[in-house]
């Protein structure tokens, strides 16, 4: 796609896309910590440096109308050319970025999964979730009694913690004696974690979203148990000085007792009746699926040992308190068609009944995955990019053509692996920086690439750019930093060795909170908390929260 094709719009028109009735993939090709640092509201973040690896998943049909948002430097434009490469024919450019968005009087935001925060907030002000201060909880778990909390006088019953987040997050840290149970399975699995309905039940998260969105999904599903969202999450239990616990392993029942599963089915069957959420047969979702001129996606939103174990063809796992919490990083199309589907008739209508509130197009498979299986369902795949492969290179191979000066070395890996052990000499860099960062190596050197697991689907795609800057000996260490170390030779760590500036992929803003930093803490909640005012009219209308309030 030579560079006189790509086509560019304006901010006012990028605006008036957004807000339209068409299908639009809005995806802001920043790395990771520019995205964070302020972008449109319903921009979807697909870095550069993994473009190919994750577009077919985040908008399946090529000829969906996309609009590519960078910091006006020209990383959009190369973004433009390789989605062209991969075959999508309706693709633009916010003329000037993100700078002329906000120069044309438009809001940009702070953090990531955004559109998911705030409406968290609404949810709390529209619904009044009840909730919980750290301490009010803390005095109540001393105790061993809820009375010993305000929020819960009248009870005497010692209150339920339950970590609405994965079991990868809630290992990093958790409210001591918290169960993880994440929100998808929250309704699901309560009655089997809390028999009685006197026990008040406490969720929590890292933040704010996941407990309010927890909590409110128990009362919405009728769970008769006094419940509450913790206030500020783990963040809250930390900055007034209460003690988390790291490591934990205590997690929800595999399995469930066939009465807790019919009073869960009962509970969301009266939820999706009050919410009047959309149920359609298998064979209405295969003319969705088929349906070349629209998006559909099909979301299987159970575990993961679930998933694995068995699903629909073509499905995408998205775990149904993960869909709700970050939406944007597993549907790239705004005003598509979601499919979600369970086995159980319980975990889908509640993630439904939450995805249309925040504007979406959900419907509830009817049968779930019986159904879906039986009709032999199947969602398209989007176009994804070859991998380009290297040869290996051993590190004695590479500890020699050291020593000989001949190799240049590329580490790929994400920016904090970088600074906590590098190869001396090697460079840090990523896809949008390559040709800036290889201007002084000469064609001719051996071009020695660092990688590991997490960083490998980046790296083969820099490999391809590699050999289009015209560097013909690109080798791969095998085994990574790892078999460096493994052969005895040392390693290089700290900060000084990358200033932040240079860390495009990493959010501080984000992380700093989970690092004994209580302002970074503080800082965050006052954002979080913040997001509804940042709202135009336009994109306030987006979310649709009901007229009454459906606690009853």
């Amino acid at each position: 796609m030579p560079n006189a094709s790509i086509r560019a719009i304006d901010a006012a028109t990028l605006k008036s896309w957004v807000h339209d009735d068409q299908e639009i993939a809005l995806f802001d090709v920043r790395e990771h910590g520019q995205y964070g640092e302020g972008h449109p509201l319903f921009a979807v973040p697909l870095p550069f440096s993994r473009l190919e690896a994750d577009v077919g998943r985040l908008a399946p049909r090529t000829d969906v109308r996309v609009v590519l948002v960078d910091d006006g430097d020209g990383v959009a434009g190369a973004a433009a050319r390789a989605l062209a490469a991969l075959g999508y024919t309706d693709v633009f450019v916010l003329a000037g970025g993100v700078l002329a968005w906000q120069a044309a009087g438009f809001a940009l935001f702070k953090g990531v999964n955004v559109p998911s925060k705030v409406f968290g907030e609404l949810v709390e002000h529209h619904f009044q979730t009840p909730r919980i201060t750290a301490d009010q909880l803390a005095a109540g778990l001393a105790a061993g009694l809820a009375a010993g909390s305000a929020a819960t006088q009248g009870s005497a019953r010692a209150p339920v913690v339950l970590d609405g987040r994965p079991v990868s997050e809630f290992s990093k840290m958790n409210i001591p004696g918290a169960i993880c149970c994440p929100n998808g399975e929250l309704a699901y699995r309560i009655r089997d974690i809390v028999p009685d309905t006197e026990t008040p039940v406490v969720i929590n998260c890292a933040g704010r979203t996941r407990s309010i969105i927890g909590a409110q999904s128990l009362i919405d599903a009728g769970v008769e148990n006094p419940v509450y969202a913790l206030e500020n999450g783990t963040q809250g239990w930390y900055l007034n000085d209460h003690v988390l616990e790291h490591g934990g392993t205590a997690r929800y029942p595999e399995t469930l007792s066939p009465q807790s599963v019919r009073r869960a089915r009962s509970g969301a069957q009266a939820l999706s009746s009050r919410f009047a959420v959309p149920h359609i047969g298998a064979g209405e979702a295969a003319a969705w699926l088929a349906d070349a001129s629209r998006t559909t996606f099909l979301c299987d939103i159970r575990t993961g040992q679930e998933y694995a174990a068995g699903t629909i063809a073509g499905a995408q796992h998205a775990p149904g308190g993960q869909l709700v919490q970050a939406t944007d990083q597993y549907v790239g199309v705004r005003r598509a068609r979601l499919i979600v589907f369970d086995a159980d008739g319980v975990r889908a209508p509640i993630i439904a009944h939450w995805l249309r509130q925040m504007g979406h197009d959900a419907v509830v498979l009817q049968g779930g995955l019986e159904a879906g299986r039986a009709a032999h369902l199947s969602a398209r795949s989007g176009p994804l990019a070859t991998p380009h492969d290297a040869r290996s290179i051993s590190a004695s191979e590479l500890q020699g053509s050291l020593a000989a000066g001949a190799a240049h070395v590329i580490d790929l890996r994400e920016s904090m692996a970088f600074r906590a052990g590098h190869i001396p000499g090697s460079a840090w860099s990523i896809r949008p920086r390559l040709s800036d960062d290889l201007a002084g190596v000469a064609k001719q050197v051996s071009i020695v690439v660092i990688d590991d697991r997490k960083s490998a689907a980046a790296a083969r795609l820099a490999i391809g750019d590699l050999d289009t800057l015209g560097y013909r000996d690109v080798r791969v260490l095998a085994g990574g930093v790892g078999a460096w170390a493994e052969a005895g030779q040392p390693l290089h760590a700290g900060a000084q060795s990358l200033p932040d500036a240079h860390c495009i992929d990493y959010l501080f803003f984000v992380h700093d909170r989970h690092d004994g930093n209580k302002d970074a803490a503080r800082a965050y909640l006052a954002w979080e908390t913040g997001l509804i005012a940042q709202l135009d009219a336009q994109e306030l209308a987006t979310f649709r929260l009901p007229a009454h309030a459906a606690a009853s």
